[in-house]
């Protein structure tokens, strides 16, 4: 077991390198409707800035009014910018490893966003009281609990010391542990064979608790990822992370 934890903390090694020099062709290839590139997409720090803004985000976007994560908003630029069908993009969001598909574009563009981030500090913004608001309905929705389960967040991710099987659960009420995990996404699952997004965690999650498929980039998601970012602001982010 320790060396299998070894080889997954061997970044060199890390498959998630490739998948996202695949993201960066693709963010700056023309696509869409209108074909242009996603290269003019303002993430919070100006069109076309990259460098630590996903270190920044979730965040409040004064052109669409709310908090937006960082596919929340690539997904309002591939609408906006190259003119796509978000309901086709969602089609297409997320590799399905149970019939061995490889990543998605979506998943190669999100890896190479982030990454360049990489090494810098989670930091999102509180200043304006929608980002604050998203905190505080995220932290309700970690502990509410609900569908036939009756499960929450909570029920996994509030004690030190849980496991299903041999997988440790973290626990997202002690900040060291939430920064683990924050700053390790988007991160390459071995067992999956493909780069995963925090998006799809939200997902994946929501799946095992047997509650309704959710949307990419519901207001509920973005304001779960912006509570546990919250819990690990200030944790150096350590990109592309790699787990089991």
């Amino acid at each position: 077991m320790q060396a299998y934890r070894a080889a997954l903390a061997d970044k060199d090694g890390n498959p998630g390198l490739l998948i996202i020099e695949m993201g960066e062709k693709l963010f700056k290839t023309p696509a869409g409707p209108k074909n242009v590139s996603l290269e003019k997409c303002d993430f919070g720090l100006g069109p076309g800035v990259l460098k630590g803004a996903y270190a920044q985000m979730p965040r409040y976007m004064p052109d669409t009014d709310r908090v937006e994560d960082l596919e929340t908003r690539l997904l309002h630029c591939m609408v906006t910018l190259q003119g796509k069908d978000p309901a086709e993009i969602k089609k297409h969001r997320f590799a399905n490893e149970s019939k061995h598909q490889s990543n998605t574009d979506w998943e190669k563009i999100v890896a190479y966003i982030a990454y360049q981030s990489d090494g810098m500090k989670l930091s999102m913004p509180t200043a304006h009281p929608k980002e604050r608001e998203a905190i505080q309905i995220g932290e309700i929705n970690f502990f509410r609990a609900v569908g036939p389960m009756d499960f929450s967040c909570a029920t996994c991710h509030a004690v030190t010391g849980k496991r299903i099987r041999l997988q440790a659960l973290f626990n997202a009420l002690d900040p060291k542990q939430a920064g683990d995990v924050m700053s390790s996404w988007p991160t390459y699952r071995v067992s999956h064979n493909a780069m995963r997004t925090m998006q799809h965690r939200m997902w994946d999650c929501n799946w095992q608790m047997r509650l309704p498929d959710i949307d990419l980039g519901s207001p509920n998601t973005v304001a779960l990822i912006a509570y546990l970012t919250h819990q690990a602001n200030g944790t150096k982010l350590d990109l592309p992370g790699m787990r089991r």
